[in-house]
């Protein structure tokens, strides 16, 4: 398995252990940079602001403000930012051209290191805003959330791949299981994607209890991010920052 890794700030991504993301969700400014505080006392390698929960999240002249913030709370840790739309499991509706413009500000702000861009959105949009992304610095996670089910394994093989040539530097797959085989297709398509030839560091993950394992092994089959909580979960099977580094130091360090 080939991973071309990726250096965010410090933090090299597709090498050794993988990173633990802490998503914050607050309602409110204030919420956000007490969830970030109680974080960043975790020691996590990076934060997601899950923008979604926030609730001026539409107003671009809202969120500018709770970003640099954020950014002045958490000095040089790695931030993804992220508006999980009501399709793909988020707080809430938002219209392509909203998403499209809140997504071109974030970038151009110089306060984030990571924009999430769910790729089957819209044709084209994956594309056009990792171009903007990258002309501003940031990198990538193009995303693929199925709540329902878990596709065929080849399906997810082939999602992976095409949010790889829409522009992403990190291809994300998250899915619902089903049944124990949901989660081992998950696992194994992980690995298909780099033994197709995939050389950029992908996230993936099986959600809810049954796929708990995804999230703690998911490295050894190539899963370079793995997402905990601290206070509160943001997607059905998260566990806690302290039981994943646990877990983490046992299966990756011996």
């Amino acid at each position: 398995m080939q991973v071309k890794g990726v250096k965010v700030r410090s933090v090299e991504f597709g090498a050794g252990m993988p990173k633990i993301c802490v998503p914050v969700v607050g309602r409110s400014a204030e919420e956000i940079l007490q969830q970030a505080k109680q974080a960043m006392e975790k020691g996590p390698d990076m934060l997601e602001l899950r923008a979604d929960w926030f609730e001026e999240a539409e107003d671009v002249s809202q969120v500018l403000p709770v970003l640099k913030r954020l950014r002045d709370r958490i000095g040089d840790t790695v931030l993804l930012f992220t508006f999980r739309s009501s399709r793909e499991g988020g707080q809430r509706a938002i219209t392509v051209e909203a998403y499209r413009n809140l997504c071109e500000t974030v970038c151009r702000s110089g306060d984030i290191d990571l924009l999430d861009v769910e790729g089957y959105m819209q044709e084209g949009l994956l594309a056009s805003l990792a171009e903007t992304a990258h002309a501003n610095g940031v990198f990538v996670v193009g995303s693929y959330h199925d709540f329902d089910g878990t596709p065929e394994e080849q399906e997810i093989v082939n999602r992976l791949q095409y949010l790889d040539h829409a522009g992403a530097d990190f291809p994300k797959v998250a899915v619902m299981p089903r049944r124990q085989h949901d989660v081992l297709a998950l696992l194994s398509a992980t690995l298909g994607y780099y033994e197709m030839g995939g050389e950029k560091p992908v996230i993936t993950m099986s959600m809810e209890q049954m796929g708990l394992i995804s999230r703690l092994a998911g490295g050894s089959f190539g899963s370079c991010i793995t997402f905990a909580a601290v206070d509160k979960a943001s997607a059905p099977g998260q566990i806690s920052i302290d039981q994943v580094k646990d877990m983490l130091a046992v299966l990756y360090r011996g």
